[in-house]
């Protein structure tokens, strides 16, 4: 939300990318869905966002380039990632060609499998296909124990992950009956959060190897 965006920029000095996704499922989107992501893309840039995240595909798993032209050329000046949609387009070697031709600076792939290391051989001929004409990171699953797996053998130069942990409410008074969404969501007293201890760790990996 723009109002997460500006606290964030105030107490951090590296670039922050907003992702644009009008909602979860897949990456057909509507036109009225379309409006709202030029929206969000308008406010990001109002708010300070370094850059812009979003994916969108064809109903036969193409990069929908008239679409991502469309939204590129509101995003502009700022720099450009195609997101995770990437693991679900048809053929990846002729997706990236296209993400390449339409101009985005990067794309985050999990190699079109359940996680970076399970998909990291297509990761690698990813990488080896663009010669640095786009930056392909992965993501999907990185953690402590595989980041130098993942990074040495894709030789990316950047990767993506969430380093999270579980943290307890604070909250003393709880109803055990009633789930805010549905029934396979977190547990309502269970908060997500960014793990500092994780991150500093995942940082001194990556450093270690690039």
């Amino acid at each position: 939300s723009p109002g997460l965006l500006q606290v964030v920029k105030q107490c951090v000095r590296v670039p922050v990318f907003v992702m644009i996704r009008p909602r979860g499922g897949d990456f057909l989107y509507s036109d009225r869905e379309v409006e709202v992501m030029k929206a969000d893309i308008r406010l990001a840039k109002l708010h300070g966002a370094d850059g812009l995240v979003f994916g969108a595909l064809t109903e036969d798993g193409r990069i929908d380039t008239e679409l991502c032209t469309a939204l590129l050329a509101v995003c502009r000046p700022l720099p450009v990632t195609f997101h995770r949609a990437f693991d679900m387009v048809h053929d990846p070697m002729v997706a990236l060609e296209t993400l390449i031709s339409l101009g985005f600076e990067r794309v985050l792939t999990s190699g079109c499998d359940s996680s970076a290391l399970e998909g990291l051989s297509l990761i690698k001929r990813l990488a080896e296909q663009a010669k640095g004409r786009i930056v392909v990171v992965p993501g999907g699953g990185i953690t402590e124990r595989n980041l130098q797996r993942i990074l040495e053998g894709s030789t990316a130069s950047e990767f993506h992950c969430s380093a999270r942990s579980a943290r307890d409410s604070g909250m003393k008074f709880r109803n055990p009956n009633v789930t805010m969404g549905a029934s396979f969501s977190a547990p309502e007293y269970s908060i997500k959060v960014a793990d500092v201890a994780k991150v500093r760790t995942l940082n001194a990996i990556a450093k270690n190897i690039l």
